[in-house]
């Protein structure tokens, strides 16, 4: 990557390449009356021209769960969001599908459109799907009856808005489809997490074996959530290349991503929190309205992580939790960096600290009163979780530590004193979430040692920044003693891996990682064998030596990798499984951050934040804080900057990222990350995920810590993201 030999999707150019391009609905709501596409057809370089009413292509429910939101992979009737697909133009060019696709016009008839999920719920709100007996709720959940506040001294109450997000991958989404490779059928190369997964639906929904079908991840230029599964625009550009016989491209333009490309979050939550008169829990209500866009699909069922993770790390003897899961004339809402569960530490971090304010107790010692103990692991939550392992007292005491809490409190208190218009904020959180989940806990992986000595492992993961080439590597070399430098990855390619469900859920190490380490453990076991035979040795006596295998006490007397493969059936000693962990992790965490806020402007600057997380048993320091430091930039631009934008009739107002505000670097400081380490039970390599802790643990941080600013002047609360404006806005009306 660094040197620019590695390839993306988009750097692949086969010979007679055609491109796709989309036309998109300019309204959120709409009958379509007509579409024209003769003018198009006429234009140069025009190959093709594709309208719902040609493309030949079924309608796809999105999440087996809701089979009634259909969607149709070009519109025919109705459009149900800005975005929506009403025509694809194939050229011989990227610049004569621009023009043609100009060139298509459609009649619509307007419709009233849903942009608040609150309001779609009204009476007499359109309903954008008829067929849906719940009209525009897509999903509902709900879990316990009696929320404990009735026993409660005092209850905490806020209402918070979990913003809409876009994932903004630096490489947007896109596809090419090479037709009569392999025979009869396809491949498909396109920037996916889980490109294995894929084949079985590229296959179907195009009418060929799934023998014929290849799929191919090559470099991914992040994914976040939302480059999984199959876009409508991945099958149009199948058909296209099947029809015309020649490879077909489509690559998504930024502004196209902003309304195509699914979003995260979306959450509007309610929580009261009741406690008594030491500062303890006795419950807990709360209450989602989520956004589910208008297409409803996993985004919907998202709020059933939200509700399993809704006690956290605490002791909350009794909890009543409800979710609605909204249809809007919005771009469909799915997984995004955390998925269901930084809402749920959201909504119980941001009422935790209104409790704390109103009873007078420090925010970190309300945490601490309420911490489930490390000697109660295994943990079975309320809501249906099991925690394998925890210590969060520890966490949290290392991360107020790191960050010098009690100094930062005395600057506050100076601060303010003195009528610094500065305003210094301390924010904390804890948080606990769940890896490798909804039954995510099973992956393929396979170890071949080579007759030249090599290495290869291949697994049904997908790396694509993640480090995967490191550090499954490192378990060979712990194993084996092959050196790093002669493992070799291969993953991505249904050609070379028969199966494997991706990255995603945190779950790549602890799952993948785990089903190279037992295929390791098996492939040692048949080298000691093939060793003991040639060295004349009792197999217990034979050990990992320095390229090879030895007797113990003998290094002399030892058989290299090669010799030892070579000797093999095929030249190769190889083992292949599927690891299964038999449920989900559950790593942890605290978080401090420092804020300042100018109160005479509203505007934020994070000065600091501080992320202990524990990931279990680490097996790479430095990939690991990797993961932290682009975690916790993530949290901190929901916090601060991030803000998917509609106005009341569902247009979209933030999609060009001259409207969305992405943070650079330059805005953030050098985060300050370590971590505990509570090894999980789960797995032998006592690991958990890693890959969205920080996102988790930081957003409610800063969010707590904008607000802490502000409190002394009467502010309890102001929404993500904490602009300037809003927080000028709650300065004004509190003073």
């Amino acid at each position: 990557m660094l040197t620019g030999a590695e390839r993306y999707y988009d750097d692949i150019a086969p010979d007679n390449t055609a491109y796709v391009t989309f036309v998109r609905s300019p309204m959120a709501h709409a009958v379509i009356q007509s579409v024209d596409v003769s003018e198009a057809e006429a234009m140069d370089g025009v190959l093709a021209v594709y309208t719902g009413e040609n493309v030949g292509l079924p309608a796809v429910a999105g999440f087996p769960m809701l089979p009634v939101f259909e969607r149709p992979q070009i519109a025919a009737e109705r459009v149900l969001f800005v975005g929506d697909i009403v025509a694809a133009v194939v050229t011989e060019t990227r610049e004569q599908g621009t023009d043609a696709a100009e060139a298509v016009f459609v009649d619509y008839d307007p419709l009233p459109a849903n942009a608040d999920p609150t309001k779609a719920l009204d009476d007499g709100a359109e309903v954008i799907w008829p067929q849906n007996e719940g009209g525009n709720l897509a999903f509902h959940t709900e879990l316990g009856e009696d929320d404990g506040l009735a026993e409660a001294a005092h209850v905490a109450e806020v209402t918070m808005d979990s913003q809409r997000l876009a994932a903004v991958p630096m490489e947007p989404n896109g596809v090419l489809v090479e037709p009569g490779t392999p025979d009869g059928g396809f491949t498909v190369t396109l920037p996916s997490q889980a490109p294995l997964g894929l084949k079985d639906g590229f296959a179907g929904l195009l009418g060929v074996d799934a023998d014929n079908v290849r799929i191919v991840a090559p470099a991914v230029g992040g994914g976040f959530g939302a480059k999984t599964g199959i876009y409508p625009e991945y099958l149009v550009a199948g058909k296209a290349a099947l029809e015309l016989d020649r490879p077909v491209k489509w690559t998504e333009s930024r502004s196209e991503d902003m309304v195509s490309l699914v979003h995260g979050r979306g959450h509007i939550l309610t929580a009261r929190m009741g406690f008594d008169g030491d500062g303890h829990i006795t419950g807990l209500n709360v209450h989602v309205v989520a956004d589910s866009g208008a297409y409803p699909a996993i985004g919907s069922f998202l709020t059933v992580l939200t509700q399993t993770m809704s006690q956290g790390v605490y002791r909350i003897p009794k909890i009543r939790f409800t979710a609605d899961s909204v249809v809007t004339n919005t771009t469909q809402v799915a997984a995004y960096r955390g998925a269901g569960r930084p809402e749920a530490t959201q909504i119980l971090e941001r009422v935790l600290d209104v409790g704390a304010d109103d009873l007078g107790i420090d925010p970190a010692e309300l945490r601490r009163r309420n911490f489930i103990g490390p000697d109660e692991f295994p943990y079975a939550t309320i809501t249906g979780a099991n925690y394998d392992s925890g210590d969060y007292a520890k966490a949290l005491d290392a991360a107020l530590a790191a960050s010098g809490y009690e100094d930062l409190r005395a600057e506050q208190a100076a601060r303010q004193k003195s009528g610094d218009t500065k305003l210094l904020g301390v924010g904390v959180s804890a948080y606990v979430e769940i890896t490798a989940p909804l039954g995510l806990h099973t992956e393929y992986g396979r170890v071949d040692v080579l007759s030249d000595g090599s290495a290869e492992v291949r697994v049904g993961t997908s790396a694509h920044g993640q480090g995967h080439e490191t550090s499954f590597a490192m378990i060979v070399q712990e194993l084996l003693g092959v050196p790093l430098e002669r493992v070799r990855l291969i993953q991505s390619d249904t050609a070379e891996i028969p199966r494997g469900t991706g990255t995603m859920g945190s779950r790549s190490l602890q799952i993948a990682g785990s089903a190279v380490y037992q295929a390791s453990e098996e492939v040692l076991a048949q080298a000691k064998e093939l060793a003991a035979k040639q060295l004349e040795a009792s197999v217990d006596d034979i050990v990992v030596g320095d390229g090879g295998l030895h007797v113990a006490g003998v290094p002399a007397q030892s058989a290299s990798w090669a010799e030892l493969a070579s000797a093999a059936d095929g030249g190769v000693i190889t083992h292949e499984l599927d690891f299964d962990q038999g449920g989900a992790s559950f790593p942890f965490g605290a978080h401090v951050a420092v804020v300042e806020v100018d109160a005479e402007t509203g505007g934020v600057e994070l000065l600091r934040h501080v992320a202990v997380d524990d990931c279990g048993t680490v097996l790479n320091p430095l990939l690991v804080a990797g993961q932290q430091h682009g975690g916790v930039a993530q949290g901190a631009a929901q916090a601060l900057f991030e803000w998917v934008q509609y106005d009341e009739d569902a247009n979209p107002r933030t999609a060009n990222l001259a409207d969305y505000l992405i943070p650079s670097a330059a805005e953030l400081p050098s985060f300050e990350v370590s971590n505990v380490e509570t090894a999980s039970p789960l797995n032998p390599l006592g690991a958990k995920g890693i890959g969205e802790s920080g996102t988790i643990g930081s957003t409610p941080a800063i969010h707590n810590a904008v607000v802490d600013a502000l409190s002394h002047l009467g502010v309890s609360h102001v929404d993500m993201p904490t602009t300037p404006e809003r927080i000028w806005r709650a300065l004004a009306e509190a003073s």
